[in-house]
């Protein structure tokens, strides 16, 4: 062999003995419990006009536009438990057995879960407030209190209650902001002080402060966001009222706290240099709560939530509509990891998309997202019964399947009509007493107590009343989702089309409603009382 010859089999010999495994990067979750589709870099990428406009969250649009921002992703259930439960498996809802309810959920271990399945593999994971609605200590998909980080204190998740008492008792407002954000730097570096040199990281942070309750009025005294901002610009089925507006403007008070925080995160990850070697996601389990259309819907309103990634070799500044489901996030986070994921889950990594150099349409095959929920409150119907639905949401069309459209979608409509008829503040406050699978809110307690005005019932009627079997909508006519076509002929082939569809995507993935045991989320423990105490405070 020539001299030369010899000397380049040596070098890429010596080259490849020598050379290091690829860094492994980091991951980080920022996961907000009630966050829909809301954020500024909305208003760009649908164009102003929208509800969009009277919101600033600069570091969530930075993710976005150093990063993917996706315009059609969905969780798989609007309601916490099930859309988590499938996030952590990479699984339809569905397939997670008593994981797939609110109240009484159980995780099944045999599951596999990607924290964990990312511990095993080396990596050092924490979590600081919710990941799973049980808590904390039963909080088996992401191991329980050993990976917990918040002994800094969780006073952010109350973010507006204790800001605004905290001003109140003379603290001038950014002292207060400020203190509550030490919960987030403190939590997360205590984190990253557990962290073994040059190990690769996955931190799922989940305040609660997007879930109700919020501070009435806090959104304009603490964020300085006008209500009145947002006059004409609601979705057609709220109605464009003072008391919706403001309850809008509160929400939207808590994102901009939820962005702050990511802030934060970002600022360390950029100070301890591994910023460019983690992927960033950000998203949330579902739509507004107490408000129409939103949680516990499967309307857009309660299904299509933000996404935004950058990083890990993310190619930035791309807007992408292909459809994702959050259960993608799974085995996406795994293949980056080097892992391969369990073939028992059904979602498919997202990293070829993240990876593509094309806008748009990055691949044709993600053309449509499956969603669907059970049982949110036990006690909201009579028996204790869910309320099952799925739906198919494609580009042009929306189309639900209700299976017990004799029920009432959102909760009995209890002592509505009788002597004790509830006033507005025990409407405002407690969720429970009627109509149930609403949140409490001002925006619900209005609705009540106006639901016999001729103006104002058919805003009530499109939130509580009962539902066709079928329902489709047309989304260039009404992205709303108001106008039910399912019964009009000129639509018969397209519905035909979705129900197929539909059913044979439940029949390939065993969903206990269409395949197997049809009355498995009819009986207990998935329906009927309670099994476990009562969830706390905002965890659902």
């Amino acid at each position: 062999m020539p001299k030369i010859d010899v000397l380049l089999v040596l070098l890429v010999i010596t080259g490849s003995a020598g050379a290091a495994e690829p860094k492994r990067p980091n991951i980080l979750l920022a996961f907000a419990d009630d966050w829909g589709r809301y954020a500024s870099i909305f208003a760009i990428a649908d164009g102003p006009g929208s509800i969009n406009d009277a919101i600033k969250t600069p570091n969530i649009d930075r993710i976005a536009r150093e990063g993917v921002l996706f315009r059609r992703a969905y969780v798989n259930a609007p309601s916490c438990t099930p859309c988590r439960s499938s996030l952590l498996s990479g699984q339809y809802f569905w397939r997670t057995g008593r994981a797939a309810i609110l109240q009484g959920a159980v995780w099944d271990s045999k599951i596999p879960s990607f924290p964990l399945l990312l511990n095993d593999a080396g990596y050092h994971i924490g979590q600081t407030y919710k990941v799973w609605s049980p808590g904390t200590p039963n909080d088996a998909p992401f191991g329980g209190e050993k990976f917990a980080y918040e002994k800094s204190g969780g006073k952010f998740n109350n973010f507006s209650e204790n800001c605004t008492q905290m001003v109140k008792k003379g603290q001038p407002l950014e002292e207060a902001k400020a203190e509550l954000y030490r919960d987030v730097t403190g939590n997360f570096e205590n984190f990253l002080a557990d962290r073994k040199p040059e190990q690769p990281f996955c931190y799922w942070f989940g305040p609660t402060n997007v879930h109700r309750m919020w501070e009435r009025g806090s959104g304009k005294a603490l964020w300085g966001i006008e209500p009145d901002s947002l006059k004409g610009k609601l979705p057609k089925f709220l109605p464009d009222v003072p008391e919706v507006r403001e309850d809008i403007a509160d929400y939207f008070g808590e994102i901009q706290a939820f962005d702050h925080a990511i802030g934060l995160l970002l600022e360390k990850l950029e100070e301890i240099g591994e910023l460019d070697n983690t992927l960033v996601a950000v998203s949330g389990d579902h739509g507004p709560p107490g408000f129409t259309h939103g949680k516990c819907n499967l309307y857009d309103f309660g299904t299509n939530v933000t996404l935004a990634i950058r990083g890990a070799g993310t190619k930035g500044g791309r807007v992408l509509d292909d459809f994702v489901g959050l259960p993608d996030l799974a085995p996406t986070f795994l293949e980056l990891a080097g892992l391969k994921p369990p073939e028992v889950m059904t979602a498919r990594s997202l990293v070829p998309v993240l990876r593509s150099e094309k806008s748009g349409q990055a691949d044709p095959q993600r053309s449509f997202a499956l969603t669907g929920r059970e049982r949110h409150v036990e006690d909201a119907r009579d028996g204790f019964l869910p309320y099952p639905q799925r739906a198919i949401r494609t580009k042009d069309y929306l189309y639900i399947i209700n299976f017990e459209p004799d029920r009432w979608p959102m909760g009995n409509p209890y002592k509505l009509g009788e002597n004790d008829e509830p006033d507005v503040a025990t409407l405002t406050n407690n969720t429970r007493v009627t109509l149930s699978d609403m949140d409490s809110s001002p925006t619900k307690a209005w609705l009540i107590k106006h639901r016999n005005e001729p103006d104002w019932k058919p805003f009530y009627d499109v939130a509580f009343v009962k539902r066709p079997r079928e329902q489709l909508f047309v989304i260039a006519d009404d992205p709303h989702q108001l106008h039910n076509v399912a019964d009009d002929p000129k639509y018969e082939s397209v519905r035909a089309e979705l129900n197929q569809k539909l059913m044979s995507e439940l029949i390939r993935t065993n969903d206990p409603r269409v395949t197997g045991d049809q009355q498995f989320f009819e009986k207990p423990p998935m329906a009927g009382p309670l099994t476990q105490p009562k969830a706390k405070k905002k965890e659902g």
